[in-house]
């Protein structure tokens, strides 16, 4: 493949791929200078320091440069701005290899630089930063002649990061996901940078996912309120109301779920609505199922957002059961996540636009509405590109939907 040579693409195939740059000592020299995409991050040159787990490399040396020769430098050293300064000057011909943390643990000294830094950085090529953003905008935008003459870079930087936020909702789907799994008290903390979900699927044990859908059968209180036997709350001595459980969600806990989707053999007996002893649905009985809803016809379980404790709450079925929540963010919430796919770059400039001559004083109001248009008109063409529908995958559809049904 072709090396870097002045185009966008600044690190070469190892550096990529393999997260491993190297350099030969002339005798001299103590400076090296890293430029990986990823910036290094440094804590202490000492494995037996505390802060040396912050790193995002390790530093090796070799004498020869040969398979198996290489071993951890932990003698004095600093980073700073991606250059690193060795204290005591490698002798003439010593190969000196900055490995960046990677699944595999990399190829030098023990293999032991674990870490996912070299995967967060795959894929990279296809994304703009927000200083890309900026500087690109201030540079094509802006200026005498152009139609924003003068703004604030600081205004830029905020409109481009609401642009990210709103665009992460509907547009970019930039969609994350998390793996958990339903511990005995049936809920999980909401993720950090959550800010809505997409889907949420228990996994079997061949790896396949089954969808939990929301449930209006149940709901989580907003609060709990003791009463006394007049049914008036109960406060405390700092005349505060009380605090309590949920008696509702523990019901919901504590539920047979068999009992509402239907699931029911001839060992279940449909306690609760007839006598005891009663009521009891024989396996296979013609027309036992009669009247099931279909919303609650379906054994994947329910899961509510319990906004009191910040928590999804799951139906008792799902117990100790592996579940994946993919949800969306606002693109804001981590500086890996502040960045742009490509194919929406322009959109994102057409957004600025039409912001900065919006809140502008004075702007005539053709111009403000030409601009809204443009906007409207760069976001569809966003939304197609990203929506990833390729002919092959319609066509497997399409052929999925012509089956003859024999009798």
């Amino acid at each position: 493949m072709a090396k870097p040579d002045g185009g966008l693409i600044q690190e070469t195939n190892r550096q990529y791929y393999e997260g491993a740059q190297s350099f030969v000592a002339d005798g001299t020299n103590n400076i090296f200078t890293a430029n990986f995409n990823t910036d290094l991050v440094f804590g202490n040159f000492d494995p037996t320091e505390v802060n040396y787990g912050l790193n995002n490399f390790k530093l090796f040396t070799s004498p020869t440069g040969l398979a198996g020769s290489f071993t951890e430098y932990t003698q004095a050293y600093t980073v700073v701005n991606n250059v690193i300064t060795i204290t005591a000057i490698p002798a003439q011909f010593t190969v000196i290899v900055i490995q960046l943390k990677v699944l595999t643990g990399g190829n030098y000294g023990n293999g032991d630089a674990y870490g996912n830094i070299v995967e967060n950085n795959y894929g990279g090529y296809q994304y703009v930063s927000i200083p890309e953003l900026v500087t690109n905008f201030m540079v094509g935008y802006v200026g005498a002649g152009k139609i924003i003459a003068n703004v604030k870079r600081n205004d830029v930087i905020f409109h481009v990061k609401r642009a990210l936020q709103e665009f992460s909702y509907d547009t970019l789907r930039s969609i994350k996901s998390q793996e958990a799994t339903i511990p005995p008290n049936l809920s999980i903390p909401i993720p950090q940078d959550y800010v809505n979900y997409v889907q949420t699927s228990w996994v079997d044990n061949i790896g396949v996912k089954h969808i939990i859908y929301p449930t209006t059968l149940t709901s989580n209180p907003g609060s709990l309120l003791p009463q006394d036997w007049q049914g008036i709350p109960i406060q405390d001595n700092f005349d505060e109301d009380l605090d309590s459980t949920s008696i509702t969600e523990a019901r919901w806990a504590a539920a047979n779920d068999n009992l509402i989707i239907g699931n029911i053999n001839s060992n279940t007996v449909n306690s609760g609505l007839t006598p005891a002893g009663e009521g009891v649905f024989e396996q296979g009985f013609l027309g036992q199922r009669y009247g099931l809803d279909p919303e609650t016809s379906q054994t994947n379980g329910w899961f509510t957002i319990n906004d009191r404790e910040g928590k999804m709450s799951f139906s008792s079925n799902l117990r100790n059961k592996l579940i994946i929540l993919e949800y969306i963010s606002d693109g804001l919430a981590y500086d890996q996540d502040m960045k742009v796919p490509k194919m929406a770059e322009d959109a994102i400039y057409s957004y600025i636009n039409h912001a900065v001559l919006a809140t502008k004083a004075n702007t005539p109001e053709y111009l403000v509405n030409r601009y809204k248009r443009e906007k409207s008109a760069k976001l569809r063409n966003a939304k197609i590109r990203l929506s990833n529908i390729k002919l092959d995958e319609i066509v497997q559809v399409m052929r999925n939907k012509s089956k003859w049904i024999k009798s």
